[in-house]
Order: structure tokens, then sequence, then C-alpha cells
């Protein structure tokens, strides 16, 4: 007996008889053996590859797509046993797992949970929480797949790692959203992974962008091979090539039908059968081979199929419950449906399928009931209330109610599609029509958590007939408003919720208020595009329902209040409100991202009344937050607001750096990127024409009215650093007139500005008249700043130089240093209008050496030929070496010169310290730099015009 033989021997459980565990442990021994793999030449070397890349300390990824047969899972053996010095981590997907929430994560990484206490605090407590360890608040579904990044990466450094997952469209939903995750930020950190899936199906869209190889049946030369080389008796040419072209050159067919036709058959001295197994149908034959066993062995396949694979003790405790036999297990040995390779397994995911489907429905249920009867009711509450309810016909209460209590638990851990299943199971388990609409709306607000709103919406038309409480009425609606918004449908929302909210505002004040502020963002968003309720229609309702008397306010309590107020009844009233609810997002421990990002709402309202200090701290928060709580979804946006305040603040790098950062999350989370529309303020302030008027043109078509009015601001931008004055005063004169909060009061002094450049000194003097009224409401130095500095530009007298000056003290106490530049600007031109060479050439290269700095190229040009007529001719600059690096060099060259660590850059963009330390090297060797400290220099520069 080899070596091999005995290891296997060890692993059997007591009762397999001797000859099945020596036939078990020859095909064991056979199976490890190098047997050649006939074509896929080109894949192989992809996957070769691969391997290649991670023994030398790279990372990789590719996802395997092909029919049932065609051979996946042989490549997936040829890369797995190719490289000896590689640890191979590998799992299936399992039919009946599909709905437990992290299972197949949990079974990936359980080689390595002792690594978990050495995770970096929120990552440890969101996978703890995940895997049910701890009872703590639900982490988001990408803290999880952090913690798995780090944990693999961890693994690695001590030996590559290659992680090999199959039948990926059987992974709980929550795994595969954790593996999706870490596959897109793999780099450096010699992990491989590889995915094995079925084409169509509904986890495919999870890992859209990744690499994919689709592999389809053999060429017909090397499917004549493989059959001829399969068969054992003698093959007519015309029989193969019938069967070639039947099967489509699918391996697996091929080898089953070599195995399984006669003799007669493949020499053609009897008919094929029709149709040949191929595809879907290969489950019908292996299903064929299964019927002609014993019952028992069955039996014993079927809990197989419906048991978590490599819980050897739970599969045997629950044969035993069925009074099963270990024996029973020799007839499949031998047959070769089964192998045993350190635990009980089938010879190809295909058979697992087959048994599981093609089992008698009276079959399963036993099946499951004997697995909830084994099951640990503490350890493994969860998976033993699925197997209850699969084990239930009709309406149970109890079963439905252990359910329930599982899907709490499910939410615990973050496992919301997993909720999703249970509650939904649940209510057709429920007697009562009113429990079962609270099921199914439950069910329904956890598929909206997941992004699957026809499955919502389908649980809201199921809960219609028992929705007769009014507090679960509205909260039906509510779900079904942001099923829609999640849809597209944006116009409708804010009527539905408003009518939702105004429906139990007496009954749940909280809840009324939270769907009040949630109509009120879509309202913001939309505006005059909204359907069923105008937004002075919805600030009015707001101002006067009864849920708005609560004494306890949150901080979205406070900025609905101000919001509606602004609306409803004007700016000045609004100003204190506004400032109060910035000021309380920096207090409120009730701070939640579970609705629109909070970022654009915080942003309107410092915006609404010159806010820069609240504005800056609400985003610094949220930011902090977001990255804490792991809010990737929020965090896009909160990325796009940082953008903004950065640019403003003329650190034009840093800018651009936080929007690289979104492009890349956006990929990395599978969400749809706005493309660059994002970025036209901040390319309209760095003077590229083109792509500002593309994508100006782009967001003004069709977008909602909040886009639109930030198109229109920037291209005023770009406009006025050109000096096409009446161009930008036509750019934001729309905005001025639907005067929306936030875009309404950004554009008064560009109007100001453009107006008395271009001769309009009505649109000028109407701009001032609201911009004084409301900056002296507001009393900031941002405001006034630009007040005085509008002022300037309408006296034009002895007056306007006092303004000038003011304006830039005022600014200058601000972080809006963009404005500072142009006030410098705007009273060096003043000046050389007015012959005082000298003074304007102080104020212009002042104006130009500050452009410059932030790389706002076409304003630093207006500002060089305004020098140049005082008489002095600047040179330009060249653009430094750190322009040379891509997007995300950039990004963590700018987070390192700032002072950040490997760890805390790596925490920051949600990848591993092993691909920081990679891009480190590569920064310094391009820079030419040895130092961090030298970073800073250089990126401070990198945007200046060349």
């Amino acid at each position: 007996m080899t070596a091999v033989t005995r290891d296997v021997l060890a692993l059997l459980p007591e009762g397999l008889s001797g000859r099945a565990a020596d036939r078990a442990a020859d095909r064991g021994a056979d199976r490890a053996a190098d047997r050649p793999l006939i074509g896929r030449v080109e894949e192989q070397r992809v996957l070769a590859g691969l391997v290649a890349g991670v023994q030398e300390g790279l990372s990789g990824v590719l996802v395997l797509v092909g029919e049932p047969g065609t051979g996946k899972t042989r490549l997936l053996d040829e890369a797995a046993t190719g490289c000896p010095d590689v640890r191979v981590a590998r799992i299936v997907g399992v039919e009946s797992e599909a709905h437990l929430g992290f299972a197949a994560l949990h079974r990936l990484l359980r080689p390595w949970s002792s690594r978990i206490e050495s995770l970096p605090t929120p990552q440890r407590d969101a996978l703890r929480s995940a895997f049910g360890q701890v009872a703590a608040v639900a982490a988001d579904r990408y803290l999880v797949g952090m913690a798995a990044l780090t944990l693999l990466a961890d693994a690695a450094s001590v030996q590559p790692l290659l992680c090999v997952v199959e039948d990926v469209q059987w992974l709980d939903r929550e795994s595969a959203e954790a593996l999706a995750f870490v596959a897109r930020r793999l780099h450096a950190e010699a992990v491989g992974l590889l995915f094995a899936i079925r084409p169509r199906s509904d986890g495919l869209a999870l890992f859209d962008g990744l690499p994919v190889m689709t592999v389809s049946g053999l060429p017909v030369r090397d499917a004549r091979r493989l059959l001829s080389t399969s068969a054992a008796g003698r093959l007519d040419d015309a029989v193969a090539a019938k069967i070639v072209t039947g099967t489509g050159g699918n391996p697996l067919a091929l080898i089953e039908l070599a195995r399984t036709l006669t003799a007669e058959q493949l020499s053609g001295r009897a008919p094929l059968p029709s149709p040949l197994p191929v595809g879907r149908l290969l489950e019908t034959h292996f299903l064929q081979q299964i019927q002609a066993l014993p019952a028992d062995t069955r039996t014993l396949l079927l809990v197989v199929a419906a048991a978590p694979p490599g819980d050897q003790s739970l599969l045997w405790r629950a044969a035993g419950h069925l009074g099963i036999a270990a024996s029973a297990a020799d007839t499949a040995l031998s047959a070769g449906v089964l192998t045993h390779h350190g635990s009980l397994d089938f010879r190809h995911p295909l058979i697992r399928s087959a048994v599981y489907r093609g089992a008698d429905a009276v079959e399963r249920r036993s099946v499951h009931a004997a697995l909830a009867a084994v099951s640990d009711p503490d350890r493994d509450r969860d998976r033993r209330a699925w197997h209850r309810a699969h084990a239930t016909i009709g309406l149970d209460e109890e079963v439905a109610a252990e359910l329930e209590r599982a899907s709490e638990h499910a939410r615990s851990r973050g496992g919301h599609a997993e909720q999703a299943a249970f509650l939904s199971r649940a209510a057709e388990l429920t007697p009562d029509v009113r429990d079962e609409a609270a099921r199914l709306v439950a069910a329904a607000q956890a598929y909206v958590m997941v992004g699957d709103s026809a499955a919502a919406r389908k649980m809201l038309g199921r809960a219609e007939l028992g929705l007769d409480r009014p507090v679960l009425r509205a909260r039906a609606r509510q779900i079904r408003a942001t099923a829609e918004l999640y849809l597209g449908q944006v116009a409708a929302t804010p009527a539905i919720l408003l009518e939702a909210a105004e429906s139990i505002a007496d009954q749940d004040p909280r809840l009324s208020r939270k769907m009040m502020f949630e109509a009120l963002q879509v309202a913001l968003i939309t505006y005059d595009h909204s359907v069923g309720v105008t937004p002075q229609g919805l600030a009015r309702a707001v101002l006067a329902s009864p849920a708005m008397e609560s004494t306890e306010s949150t901080f979205s309590d406070l900025l609905l209040n101000a919001y509606a107020t602004r609306i409803a009844v004007g700016h000045r009233p609004a100003v204190p409100l506004l400032r109060g609810a910035l000021e309380a997002l920096h207090t409120d421990g009730s701070l939640a991202e579970d609705g629109l990002p909070l970022a654009v709402v915080s942003m309107f309202a410092s915006e609404d009344v010159w806010d820069d200090e609240g504005g800056w701290r609400a985003w610094k928060r949220l930011e902090a937050f977001d990255r804490e709580n792991g809010a990737l979804g929020a965090l896009r946006t909160t990325l796009m607001v940082g953008s903004m305040w950065e640019l403003r603040a003329g650190r034009f790098s840093a800018a651009g750096a936080l929007q690289d950062e979104l492009a890349d999350l956006s990929s990395m989370i599978g969400q749809p990127s706005s493309g660059d529309i994002q970025r036209i303020e901040l390319l309209a302030w760095s003077g590229r024409e083109a792509e500002t008027r593309a994508l100006a043109a782009a967001a003004r078509a069709g977008s909602t009215a909040g886009l639109v009015d930030f198109a229109g601001n920037s291209l005023a931008v770009l406009e006025l650093s050109l000096g096409r004055y009446a161009e930008a005063l036509a750019c934001v004169l729309p905005s001025f007139e639907a005067d929306r909060p936030g875009t309404g009061t950004r554009s008064l002094h560009e109007i100001v500005e453009a107006g008395v450049r271009s001769g309009d000194h009505v649109a000028a003097k109407a701009a001032l008249t609201r911009l004084e009224e409301r900056a002296l409401a507001a009393g900031t130095a941002w405001g006034l700043g630009l007040l005085t500095r509008c002022t300037a530009l309408m006296v034009d007298d002895e007056h306007a130089e006092r303004l000038y000056q003011e304006s830039i003290e005022l600014l200058g106490h601000t972080r809006i240093t963009t404005e500072v530049a142009r006030s410098h600007l705007l009273f060096g031109e003043w000046l050389l209008r007015h012959k005082r060479r000298s003074d304007a050439r102080f104020e212009l290269r002042t104006a130009y050496e500050m452009f410059t700095g932030m790389g706002a190229a076409a304003f630093a040009e207006r500002a060089r030929a305004e020098l140049s007529a005082t008489g002095e001719h600047p040179r330009k600059r060249t653009a430094p070496d750190a322009d040379a690096l891509t997007p995300r060099e950039k990004q963590i060259a700018t987070f390192a010169a700032s002072g950040a660590t490997n760890s805390e850059i790596a925490a920051r963009l949600f990848l591993s310290t092993s691909t920081i330390e990679y891009h480190l090297n590569k920064i310094f060797r391009k820079l030419d730099i040895t130092s961090r400290r030298k970073l800073a220099p250089l990126l401070e520069g990198a945007s200046r015009p060349a």
C-alpha cells in the first residue's frame, strides 16, 4: 500500500469497506498524478502566466465562464496542481447553501481564522460579525471584503496563495460580493483568484470588469482525440464525428459517453441515444446513473448534496439520524459518483446539482429535517432554521418565527441577501395574513439593501392584501419609493414618500420625519422635474406636519426643517437653521448613511450660507464616518464633495486624487460610474476647454436639475477664465432664475462679474442685490468677501480700491483660495485700467503665481497677459516629473506626501499594504527620489501648466 493510499484511508469514516476504500485511494492517487490535458493550449498558457505572476509576488484574477462540462474544473485542477510552491485554497459553491450569508467566504478563510484577531479593528469586527462570532452592529459588506483581502494578503506574505472558487453561481451573494471586492483590489500580494461560473448566471454581473476567459467545447481534432483515448473499445470514425458534432466538443459529455456507450454503439453497430447528454442534459445523464444505485446510497448522496462541504461530522450525524450506515457510500465510490480526497464529495460539481434537483420532494424534506435535527441550535442556528424551513410543507408559524429570528441574526451580521431569503420563506410559511405582510415588507427592505429592486417590488406586491396597518403600509410605500429610485424612476419618489410620511405623522413621528427628509433630498436633486408634488408644496407640507413638533431633533431633522424653511419661506430665516444643522453634524451620535448620501445636502447647505468652515468640517466628519463604517456607496459622493473643497482651497492635485479614488471606488464596488462628469469643475478651473465643454454638454442633456446647475456654473468659470463674459452669463442665468438651494447662491458672484464685463448691468445688479441680502444675513467671511468684490466691480470708482482690498482680506481668512486669487486678478486689472502699473504689477503677479501654483491654467494665462501689459514678462513654468505618474500612483504619492503611513494609505484606498509598497517603489524610481519628504514639492507643481 502506498503512502498516498494510507493517507486517504486515514480520512475515511469507520464503516467503509476495505475494497471501496482501496478504490477511493487508488482514484486519489490517480487524480494526483500529472495526467496530460488534451488541447486547451491557450487556456493553459493564460493560467500558467497567472500562477507564475503569483509566484513572483504579483497577483492575478481570472473568471472562467463556460457551460456545464466544458472543462472548467479540469483547467482549475491543472492550475492548482502545477504550482507546488504555491498554497492552494479551494471551495465549491453549494446550491443548498446559496442563501446562507457569508457561508462560502467562511469556508475559504477557515484555514486562517486564527489570524482574524490581528486584523485592524474595523475589519476584525466586521469579519467576526459576518461570521456570527460576535453580536455587533452590522458592518458594511465592503469592510468584510477588505478584511478578507487583508487576511489573504497576510497569508500570502508567508507563502504565495492561489484561491480557486468553483460553481460561483451557487455562492451566497454576500460571499460573492466580498470575493469580487477582493478581486478588484489585488495587485501585488502574491495572491491568485480563479473563479468558475456558468454563463447567464445571476451572480455573473458581480464580476463585471474582471478578466474573463470563456471555456467552450474543444476543437474537432482535440475532441476526437479525447473521445478516442476515453473509449475502451473500437471507435468508428462516423460515430466519433457524430458524437463530437452532437456534443459540441463538450469534454465531460465526450468522456461520459465514452464510458457509458456500449461497444456496439461505439463501433456503429447500434444507434446512439438521442439527444446526446450535453450542457444541462448532463444532469439527466448523471441522474440516470444515480437512480441505478441502492436506495440508502441515493439518500446518502442527497445528504452529501445538501450538507455544507467539508463538514463531515454533520454529514455522518445526519446519515445516522436517517438510519444510513457509512457502508452505503461503497457503491457510490465504486461507481465513481463519489470520491474521497480528505472528505466525501462528488466526482464532478454537476453531479451534486443532479442529485439535489433530481430528488423527490419528500426525500429532500426528509434529508433537510435530518440536517436540521443534528445541527447545533446555538452555533448553527441560521443553517438549522433554513433546513427546517426546507423540511416543512404548508403553513407553520413556529418554523416561520424561527426563520424570522434567524433573519435578524443575518441582518446583524450584514447578511442582507440571507435576511431577504429567510424572510421571504418565512412569509410563505406564515398562517396570519397580517404577519405575512409584515415579513414580506421586511424582506422587501432587505432586497433593497442588496440592490435587488425587482425582488423588492415582488415582495411588496405579495404583501398588498395584508397592509391594513398604517405604519406598515407607510413603510411599504417608503421601500417602494426607494426601489423606484434605484431603478431610475426618480421624479415620482418625493410624492410617494410624502404621502407615506403624512399617513403616520401622528403615530410614528420619527419615521415620518425620516421619510420627509428622504423626499426632500430627492427633490433637491430633481427639483422642477418632480412629479406629484412641487418642491415648494413639499416644503410647506413638511413645515405643517405634526411630526415636526418633536423636541428631540437629529442632524437630519434639523436639516429637514432648514431646507423646508429655505424653500417655503425664504433664505434669510433659513440661514441660522442651515448653520445650526451643519454644526449639529459634528455631534450627532445617530449619524447614519442609510438613505441618499448626506454629503450632497451638507454641501448645498454650506454653499447656501457661504459657510466654508462648517462645510469643510461636515465633509471631513462624513468622510471619516463612511471610511470607518465601510459605507462605500455613500463614500463615492463624499469623495466628490471633498474634491470640490480641495479645489476651492487651490489644491488641484488633491482634488484630482479624490476624483481618481472616486472612479476607482465605483469600479471596485461594481457600481456604474458617471464617467468624468463629476470632474467638470476641476477641468474648468484647470483650463481644459475641450474636455470641459464636452462633459458639460453631456451633463446638461437630460440630467437632474442639480447636475445641470453644476455643469452650467463650471462652464461659466471656464468662460470667465477665457474672457468670454457674455457666454459665461448665459451659462448661469438659468440657475439664478431657478434659485435652487445651494446652486442658486453659488452662481451670484459669477453673474455680477460676467454681467459687468459683458455690459449687462441689469443682470449684474439683480445678482448683486440678492448677494447683498444673503451675504449680510450669513455674515461669513466667504460671503462678505465675494460681496465686497462684486460691489467693487459695480461701483468702479474711488471706493473700488478699498472694496477690493477688503475682499482680499476677508477671503484670506477662508479656505476658498481660488477666490482670493480671483480678487487679486480683478483688483490688478482695475489698477491697470486706472494707469497704476506698478501697483497693478504686484496684484497681477500675486494672482499669476497663485493660479500657476494651483494649476488653473486659463486664469493663469489671463493674469500673465495682464501682467505683460505692465511691462513684466513672467516665464511659463515647466511641469515636473510627477506628471509621469499614473492616476493610482498620484493618489498614493499624495497621501504619502501628507505623512500617511503605508497602513493608513492602504486603509484609505482599500488596498493591501503590499500593493502600496509596490507602487511607492515605482513612484520613487520614476521621480528619482529616495525619501517621502521629497514628494510634496514635486506634487505641488505637478498640475501647473507647462
